[in-house]
């Protein structure tokens, strides 16, 4: 049985938007997701920093809410 695991990279816009990119993992596979524009990639190795690229470039979101 393989088991599904979800975790989320979250980043703020200047306009103080909130967006998320959602890491899928199931076995081995690593799917990534932008809640705000639909996007998806498949990411075997670093789906966190394609994440917060994916952020930073699509929606210039690049204000860490965990670093605040």
């Amino acid at each position: 049985m393989v088991q599904t695991n979800t975790s989320k990279v979250s980043r703020w816009d200047q306009h103080g938007r909130e967006h998320v990119v959602q890491v899928l993992r199931k076995g081995p596979q690593r799917t990534i997701r932008c809640d705000t524009c639909g996007w998806r990639k498949g990411a075997q190795f670093l789906p966190w920093l394609k994440a917060e690229e994916h952020l930073a470039e699509a929606h210039q979101a690049t204000v860490d809410p965990s670093q605040t």
